[in-house]
């Protein structure tokens, strides 16, 4: 019964209406703070830095091919990433801060991390689902039916794997995306090899 009062309240914080306007009013300032605290206090490892680039990187690639692949709330994406898991996107923005955080070298933050990440995704994808559900109908049931929500499985049959929509690209801005991710790397990469 305790368990599933927290997992409830912990599931209603991040429903949260006010807590989500703050989080999204405050989350490239706090990301900022979050970033220059870590590298100002010398916690960021060296020894940590390709590996944690290379986790980042690899989000930072789910991203871009989900973004090359999503035509928001005009067509239903089940091409590209899509056609494998129906969150892409969000499983790419774990890895890119997973890889940040590899750089602490401590285990026990990636598996805080992971929790956390875990809890707000998957109440965020209800509320997506929630939205995208009257837009495409049933069709969008019969996909959720067929793919999973987080957990990349075998392609839908029939669908392009190997997608990519250089004007999907652009209208999504996945260029700033990844301008951002790469900007962010090349400071914290300079700090750490020029200390």
């Amino acid at each position: 019964m305790l368990r599933n009062d927290m997992l409830t309240s912990i599931r209603s914080f991040f429903n949260n209406p006010g807590v989500r306007r703050t989080y999204v009013r405050l989350r490239v300032p706090l990301a900022i703070i979050a970033i220059a605290a870590l590298v100002l206090s010398g916690a960021l490892r060296r020894d940590w830095l390709l590996a944690g680039f290379i986790v980042s990187m690899i989000g930072e690639f789910i991203q871009l091919w989900s973004f090359a692949s999503l035509d928001k709330n005009s067509d239903l994406a089940i091409r590209g990433p899509y056609a494998m898991v129906r969150n892409p996107m969000y499983l790419g923005r774990y890895f890119i801060l997973l890889g940040f955080l590899i750089l602490l070298g401590v285990w026990w933050i990636l598996v805080v991390y992971t929790a956390v990440y875990w809890f707000y995704m998957d109440t965020r994808v209800e509320r997506e689902e929630a939205h995208l559900r009257p837009i495409f109908g049933p069709r969008y049931d019969e996909y959720c039916a067929r793919v999973r929500r987080f957990i990349p499985g075998a392609p839908l049959p029939g669908q392009p794997l190997a997608y990519w929509n250089w004007t999907l690209f652009r209208q999504n801005n996945a260029a700033m995306n990844l301008l951002g991710t790469l900007l962010v790397w090349a400071v914290v990469a300079g700090w750490l090899l020029l200390r």
